[in-house]
């Protein structure tokens, strides 16, 4: 073959149509000074909790060695945590990589995962990646899955369904009952795949207990993440909680030591300091809803969040004026074209800052 042959545009390798279609995964825009109020996207405004940053430390100085590939401490932690044994704990860098080791472990191309939308803007990406067909189906009037909907979308073809409770990004949870009733209509050969990154943000009783579905539906599998209250979002570390044999099939599909030996100790200090934990999240509730109860005075029409967001609905004017203000206000919030714009609780300082830029806009909430 002569050098133009091998140069020419048909010699050169090219990606899969399944990847030059997919769309890029939008990060919430980091801050770029320190005036800068970044509350795009859903991170703990909080520090690790000091036991975390010590084992962090202690591991930084054996980094020269691989991590445990089967991270069998976090996940006896994990276990002991939340009562189910070491064997049906898989681990991955965050929820996403588990979520992605789920895709790819049950569907081939071709096969449906059908989600709620909007909801994480992952989920249809990750789907696509491997070959099968995200199947969307439109929130209900009040920002929440339309379960009856997403019954209705399964077809013979549906191998994995994704529900995120509390919904990113509009904050509703799932209640118990309407689960499980959902969960007595679905096939028991169909993966329901219970997202709760945000679980811990959650008022009692406000979602499902996911941990009495999973003992009594086996087709049932959590998903949880360390990045969020935890306040790891750096380091990568997540995990699902499912049977032993899809467990197994998870780490077959993980990539090899992608958690690191950082992440796990981190995890399982984090684990360990339950009470500082859930002060921290105590004061990201409280946020939460002082800046709710203003917002509402205010005129804006909110559905209770149950993550350590805001929801706003926005047609595309207002979602541009918003936009604007933010940005010459020095906030920076996550927005979703022609939905509306999700806006991170941080500190009490920040959170006047969006309440004060809100307040000028408020007339335009009723209009």
């Amino acid at each position: 073959m002569s050098p133009e042959q091998l140069l020419a545009p048909s010699a050169l390798p090219t990606l899969r149509a399944a990847v030059t279609g997919l769309p890029a995964y939008v990060p919430g825009r980091r801050s770029l000074g320190a005036d800068i109020a970044a509350l795009a996207s859903n991170e703990s405004h909080y520090d690790p909790v000091p036991a975390a940053t010590a084992a962090v430390a202690e591991a930084a100085g054996k980094m020269n060695r691989y991590p445990d590939m089967a991270a069998v401490e976090l996940r006896e932690r994990i276990a002991r945590h939340l009562g189910v044994t070491a064997e049906e704990v898989a681990m991955g860098p965050g929820s996403v990589g588990v979520l992605q080791q789920i895709i790819t472990g049950l569907c081939d191309a071709g096969d449906e995962v059908v989600c709620a939308w909007r909801s994480f803007e992952a989920y249809p990406i990750l789907v696509e990646l491997a070959g099968a067909r995200p199947v969307r189906v439109p929130l209900d009037h009040a920002e929440g899955h339309d379960l009856d909907a997403m019954a209705a979308a399964v077809t013979d073809r549906t191998r994995v369904i994704l529900l995120c409770t509390p919904n990113n990004p509009t904050g509703v949870p799932i209640s118990h009952r309407r689960l499980e009733a959902f969960l007595e209509s679905v096939r028991s050969d169909i993966l329901v795949v219970i997202d709760e990154a945000y679980v811990e943000y959650a008022d009692a009783g406000s979602g499902p207990d996911s941990l009495a579905l999973y003992r009594r539906y086996p087709n049932v599998c959590i998903l949880r993440t360390f990045s969020k209250a935890y306040g790891l979002a750096g380091l990568r570390v997540g995990y699902a909680i499912t049977t032993a044999a899809i467990a197994e099939g998870l780490r077959r599909t993980a990539l090899p030591f992608a958690v690191s030996a950082l992440a796990q100790k981190a995890a399982v200090a984090s684990l360990d300091a339950g009470e500082e934990m859930a002060a921290r999240v105590s004061l990201v509730k409280q946020e939460r809803a002082r800046m709710a109860a203003e917002l509402e005075a205010q005129g804006w029409r909110l559905q209770p969040s149950q993550g350590n967001f805001l929801w706003i609905r926005a047609d595309a004017p207002l979602l541009a004026l918003l936009v604007d203000a933010f940005d010459a206000a020095g906030i920076l919030v996550r927005t979703y074209q022609g939905d509306g714009v999700r806006i991170t609780v941080a500190d009490p300082a920040s959170n006047n800052r969006v309440l004060w830029i809100l307040e000028a806009h408020a007339p335009l909430a009723t209009s």
